[in-house]
């Protein structure tokens, strides 16, 4: 069952605190409209009552879709409770073919769920996002640009399409601004093809942080 608290927050333009509603925990079977909340953000945001400032709540939260077998821990970095995510990785064992991931921040729950939603791989995606920054890369005119897209955030946004016109688009920081780049559905079957021949390549059990820094480790 979902598991909902108080909390205190501050407002981030008054500084008044507020009592603002925490999600301990989100079980979409239950609460089929807290995953909507959650793949487009409004769950964690809240209005100040004094000067009308919208917020986002920063929490720890355990996102649970037992129809897609799907958990997603978000956890504030050096804050993980390791033997709790221990237990629940050896429960989620027990009932088989769940996916265990964990995050740092809203946004990149918000892609995990809609990662899973779109039934794709959440580490094959890793993979097409560093394939996309080396192909931007190549076409910068210089090498600080070039390195500034090799560092950006690569956030998957949406597919769309059908069959063989499929098209992922993937949405990045530069210079300011909000850019989508659209990748044909063929870099995801060829990415897929190049972790299928490299096995290493591959999350552990438990929930693991699948992000472009575990990719860069697992390639060395």
């Amino acid at each position: 069952m979902s598991i909902v608290t108080e909390g205190k927050a501050p407002c981030s333009k008054c500084g008044q605190q507020n009592t603002i509603k925490v999600y301990r925990s989100i079980n979409t079977s239950e609460d089929p409209q807290l995953k909507e909340k959650v793949k487009d953000g409004s769950l964690f945001l809240w209005e100040c009552p004094h000067c009308g400032q919208v917020n986002l709540a920063r929490y720890e939260t355990l996102y649970h879709d037992p129809e897609k077998k799907l958990m997603v821990w978000l956890v504030p970095e050096g804050d993980v409770s390791e033997s709790q995510m221990k237990a629940i990785s050896n429960h989620t064992k027990a009932m088989g073919g769940y996916t265990l991931r964990r995050v740092t921040d809203m946004g990149s729950l918000m892609e995990k769920v809609l990662v899973n939603e779109s039934g794709l791989d959440d580490v094959v995606l890793e993979m097409c996002k560093y394939v996309t920054k080396m192909e931007i890369a190549s076409k910068m005119e210089n090498n600080e640009k070039a390195a500034s897209i090799m560092t950006s955030p690569f956030h998957f946004y949406r597919i769309s399409g059908e069959d063989n016109e499929r098209v992922m688009t993937f949405m990045y920081p530069y210079e300011g601004r909000m850019i989508g780049a659209d990748v044909g559905f063929n870099v995801y079957e060829d990415c897929l093809g190049i972790l299928e021949r490299n096995p290493h390549i591959k999350p552990d059990e438990g929930f693991e942080k699948i992000d472009s820094e575990w990719l860069s480790s697992k390639m060395r």
